[in-house]
């Protein structure tokens, strides 16, 4: 296509608003038609052919304009303020100021909490307080629903100067009771009480998390997990007295023995693995109807990252991976991960499922996974603002970095 036609496209499609969520069924074919042409232009417009293929995904909602390079570039933003594009991914990106060196000035931090401009996120079983615009809902540390606090309130560190903190609200009794366990995937439950902000309730991060600024997303990430850590970890591993906080909330210290206890973190590995033009997909058990994502496993003892991203592989599905690279990470508190995204190069392709770990996994053509993208109706893929989502996105996008 010569430059001349391209920009007509681009014309055409700034002259149609509805454009990127045009409900002709036929037109989406003619779109992925074309979209999947580009693969097989001359390589002296290679640049040209990449440029286009970022216009037609951003024209169907599969990627955000941030994700064409020459938007990017028109924003003029300073050198010390570009983000990898890997870092984009939800709960990261953040400028969250974590001020690790105050932490253990008791004095300082209730300075900070006393402060005018301190502000507290309130988790209840799990669940942050969200607005009713999907933003996280920050309170002073007056407020009243802070009385239901477990107990001292979490110090996360400075946002724009601002000190910003975590109390754990579970002490709460809600009006309605909910059957499902937190952190259950399928929890779509939300919950209000009388003395919450107006409009304000509390709801599942999952459900909310593609919808939070980077900061919002780091704050909610960091609050979640550390909440969830001092509530399944009260007593000392060592001697099984009961423990006490620490460090505004980042450790937890056993009065009778003294040691020290640190939140943990849980590394997983979550693999982008191709075959050619086709990817690996799997199913996992008790995951939402049509459901598939990239396959995924914990980290074991002694092991690298390449070697859990072929043993993970391997174990669940028979494939066997080559070459691995890194691609990007996210932290996941659900309850409390690394997810360390990788690409690998699959050297088989026959697939044998492990049914312990798996319910399904297939090989799916490029051209496939783009028109599951497509479709816009959500079904099929990961949920939106997961690393499996973010990596695929970027993968059908050929901007993975």
């Amino acid at each position: 296509m010569r430059k001349t036609e391209a920009a007509h496209f681009r014309k055409d499609r700034r002259n149609s608003p509805n454009s990127a969520r045009c409900a002709s069924l036929g037109y989406r074919f003619t779109v992925l038609h074309y979209f999947n042409a580009l693969r097989f232009i001359p390589n002296n417009i290679n640049r040209l052919a990449s440029k286009l293929e970022l216009e037609i995904l951003h024209l169907l909602g599969i990627i955000p304009a941030s994700n064409l390079s020459w938007e990017r570039s028109s924003q003029h933003v300073p050198q010390s303020e570009v983000v990898k594009s890997g870092e984009q991914v939800t709960f990261g990106g953040g400028r969250v100021e974590r001020a690790a060196e105050v932490r253990g000035d008791e004095k300082r931090i209730a300075e900070l909490l006393a402060r005018a401009d301190a502000r507290v996120t309130l988790l209840w079983q799990s669940k942050p307080l969200f607005a009713d615009d999907g933003s996280i809902n920050w309170v002073p540390p007056t407020h009243p629903f802070l009385d239901h606090g477990i107990e001292q309130p979490i110090f996360l560190g400075f946002e724009s100067g601002a000190p910003r903190f975590a109390s754990d609200v579970s002490g709460w009794n809600p009006p309605k009771k909910f059957d499902l366990a937190p952190d259950d995937i399928l929890d779509n439950a939300e919950h209000e009480g009388d003395l919450l902000p107006e409009g304000s309730s509390f709801a599942n991060l999952r459900t909310r998390m593609s919808f939070l600024s980077p900061n919002d997303a780091e704050l909610a990430a960091s609050a979640k997990a550390l909440a969830g850590w001092h509530a399944t970890h009260r007593y000392c591993a060592r001697c099984g007295d009961p423990t006490v906080p620490a460090m505004a909330g980042w450790q937890r210290k056993c009065p009778t023995c003294k040691a020290d206890h640190f939140c943990r973190t849980d590394p997983v590995v979550i693999m982008l693995v191709l075959s050619g033009n086709r990817l690996l997909l799997g199913r996992s058990h008790g995951w939402p109807d049509g459901m598939r994502s990239l396959l995924a496993g914990f980290i074991e003892p002694g092991e690298t990252v390449e070697a859990a991203v072929r043993r993970e592989v391997q174990e669940e599905t028979s494939v066997v991976v080559g070459e691995v690279s890194y691609l990007a990470s996210q932290p996941w508190p659900f309850p409390a991960s690394l997810m360390i995204g990788c690409k690998g190069i699959a050297v088989s392709e026959q697939i044998q499922i492990n049914t312990d770990e798996l319910e399904d996994a297939e090989w799916v053509a490029r051209e496939d996974v783009l028109e599951t993208y497509a479709s816009g109706d959500g079904s099929g893929r990961p949920r939106r603002g997961a690393i499996a989502d973010f990596l695929i996105r970027n993968w059908l996008a050929d901007s993975l970095d």
